[in-house]
């Protein structure tokens, strides 16, 4: 078949940065086995998958609700398939309820994704497939950056959190396979890999061919090893497996970004222990300080969820507290809200009140707010250092430092891949904007 003649893909992404790469995955699959080549317009589409995210909020509402959009605007004769987290839990009631879905794909069977998209009410969504050692088709979709995934699954069982009923059991992808995916993007043109998990320093505790067990820090030493690879970020680490071993790694190294993702969730460690989350407040503070004194420009982000069912006036204080010592750089903010099949469920009783919730949210949002306002202004005049990855329409080029704050300045297409030196002369709250020093 000839380019002119190839089917179109059309996908829809929701959620997280692996469902991100599932999708590049799903994407490199279709196009090296049948031919298909993605386009942006649903109109257009042979073929249209959605993606889900089982995390946000009223997931299986949601999910009808686009599936039959893309019913209603699709070409005659486009097939439509679910694939992710959502498919992992739903299943057959997806195509039950609605019959015009052709197939289902769970989270942890993207590999078989070439199998099932000619098989019509094809369903596969086991739990305990394992494709670590599968070698996917090559994905390129930021020419700068390799999105490379190390394991599959999470044994963690909070109470918040539906992935481990849709990934199933954590497996660690063998070394040498994501060291050889890693150097095949750089041979390919990245300067940058992120490295992608539910919990990436808990890394090599499980192989599927029983080996023996092997450390987080010990991939970090072996992939900065690769030439020609610049920066080497990852998410999301656990706080309670953050070692000094791993933090010092971290600061020593000089292609780890600074910038670390440490999800607090809650600042009373009477709510961490409800969402069974394995550490304290004071652990969490003791780690994030000694991150802080090892790497003085180390920007931390984090996630919050607000409301959690019992959490008392004190405990949500307690997160505030530990916001005001942290001093993060970034907070991903989220009321609770109940999700299917989680042990949280169970706390229906001590559920908090929707006003008293969304006000703590909104607590919380501006205290953020005012520490970045009165922060990110001290950098205007500096120097920093920026990866160019994009030229915007506008003829600003856009990058990120090494700490990972998005910065944008005047400049064209010879700055693209390069490192540049930029003076900051302004700032909001999540980016700067500077002149290329030249």
């Amino acid at each position: 078949m000839s380019k002119e003649e190839s089917k179109k893909l059309f996908i829809q992404t929701l959620g997280c940065q692996m469902n991100d790469t599932d999708s590049q995955h799903i994407a490199a699959e279709l196009k090296k086995y049948k031919d298909y080549d993605k386009t942006e317009n649903i109109e257009d589409a042979d073929l249209i998958i959605i993606n889900t995210c089982s995390v946000r909020e009223k997931p299986v509402q949601k999910l009808f609700s686009e599936i039959g959009q893309f019913n209603t605007k699709k070409k005659d004769g486009a097939k439509i398939g679910v694939c992710g987290c959502t498919a992992s839990h739903l299943g057959k009631d997806i195509i039950k309820r609605a019959p015009y879905v052709d197939f289902v794909v769970g989270a942890r069977n993207i590999s078989k994704i070439k199998d099932v998209v000619d098989v019509k009410g094809a369903i596969e969504i086991s739990i305990d497939n394992d494709e670590s050692t599968y070698e996917f088709a090559p994905a390129k979709t930021n020419k700068y950056r390799a999105s490379v995934n190390i394991s599959i699954g999470c044994d963690k069982k909070c109470t918040y959190c539906i992935v481990p009923n849709t990934r199933g059991e954590e497996i660690s992808i063998p070394p040498e396979m994501i060291v050889d995916q890693i150097k095949k993007a750089v041979d390919d043109g990245a300067i940058e890999v992120m490295l992608l998990g539910q919990n990436v320093n808990s890394y090599g505790r499980r192989f599927s061919d029983k080996r023996e067990k092997y450390s987080f820090t010990k991939l970090l030493q072996d992939v900065s090893k690769v030439d020609g690879l610049e920066r080497i970020r990852f998410t999301s680490p656990h706080p309670l497996h953050m070692d000094d071993e791993f933090i010092e790694e971290f600061a020593k190294n000089p292609k780890i970004s600074k910038c670390i993702h440490m999800p607090l969730q809650s600042g009373s460690t009477a709510i961490l222990k409800a969402m069974k989350r394995g550490y304290t407040k004071e652990w969490f503070l003791n780690r994030a300080k000694k991150l802080r004194d090892l790497v003085p420009n180390l920007r931390i982000t984090t996630d919050i969820i607000v409301a959690f069912p019992g959490e008392t006036q004190e405990d949500f204080e307690d997160t505030l507290d530990v916001v005001n010592q942290v001093k993060f750089d970034q907070i991903f903010n989220f009321k609770y809200s109940p999700r299917p099949e989680t042990e949280a469920l169970k706390l229906e009783h001590l559920e908090i009140d929707d006003k008293i919730g969304s006000q703590r949210l909104t607590t919380l949002i501006e205290l953020h707010k005012r520490y970045l306002e009165e922060q990110m202004p001290k950098l205007i005049g500096s120097t920093v250092t920026v990866l160019v990855e994009a030229l915007k329409p506008n003829g600003e080029i856009s990058g990120y430092t090494d700490n990972y704050l998005q910065v944008f300045a005047k400049g064209s297409d010879e700055y693209l891949g390069k490192f540049v030196k930029v003076k900051v002369v302004n700032a909001t709250r999540t980016a700067l904007k500077g002149e290329i020093i030249k």
